[in-house]
């Protein structure tokens, strides 16, 4: 099943003649794992923005479920992203001070959600699994790796439909992006949800069905379509 398509978007950028990204036709299928791969610049990050509701394409179409994504309010879209993109970053942005729970948990917080037993049962398990079974140690203390973790964890919390990771194992070394690569993998296939990653880390990539590689903003390969 179709969950997002994209049809004729460009990105546009002042002071350039070319778009910075120009995707005639892609789309995300429920359940996939793709790896978007590509030199630095080539607009990865530019293309995650696009899908997850971050950056406003200068022209185009964005569908989810037949809803155009690029007709929505800032509000609205924002709305859109919490209730089904979870978003990773190589950068954790997990808060010092608080332990590895409370920052699972802080997103729906900062929404003024109340915090149900359910959601902290869901959080304490997401950690589980992530093999992260002590909740009440404050972030400050973990590892680079361990960080990524509860960020994984942070990121699927609501059960997004998409989770999409932006260079995940960049800031980790070879042995710590060995594991967070086959957790992120796992999980995902676990959660039933479609994970997109952008990536230079061949061993993350090979572990990755669909690979689609960009240069100069433009889809230059897609082995879904080969």
């Amino acid at each position: 099943m179709t969950l997002l398509s994209i049809h004729n978007v460009t990105v546009k950028v002042p002071g350039l003649s070319s778009p910075i990204l120009s995707i005639p036709h892609f789309y995300l299928q429920s359940s996939q794992q793709i790896a978007l791969m590509g030199p630095s610049g080539c607009g990865k990050s530019t293309f995650l923005n696009i899908i997850c509701g971050l950056l406003k394409p200068s022209s185009g179409n964005i569908l989810w479920k037949n809803q155009d994504l690029t007709m929505l309010s800032t509000a609205q879209c924002a709305h859109w992203r919490f209730q089904n993109i979870g978003i990773i970053m190589q950068d954790f942005y997990l808060t010092n001070g608080l332990t590895e729970l409370d920052n699972v948990l802080l997103p729906s917080a900062f929404r003024n959600w109340h915090i149900k037993a359910s959601l902290q049962q869901r959080a304490k398990y997401l950690l589980q699994q992530l093999k992260m079974p002590h909740f009440d140690t404050d972030v400050e203390h973990l590892s680079r790796g361990e960080k990524q973790h509860v960020a994984i964890a942070r990121a699927l919390l609501h059960q997004p439909k998409i989770v999409i990771a932006d260079e995940p194992t960049a800031s980790l070394d070879k042995e710590n992006s060995q594991i967070i690569s086959q957790l992120l993998c796992n999980i995902s296939t676990e959660e039933n949800c479609t994970l997109i990653v952008a990536t230079h880390d061949l061993f993350l990539a090979s572990q990755l069905k669909r690979k689609i590689h960009l240069e100069n903003g433009i889809i230059v390969s897609d082995n879904d379509k080969e």
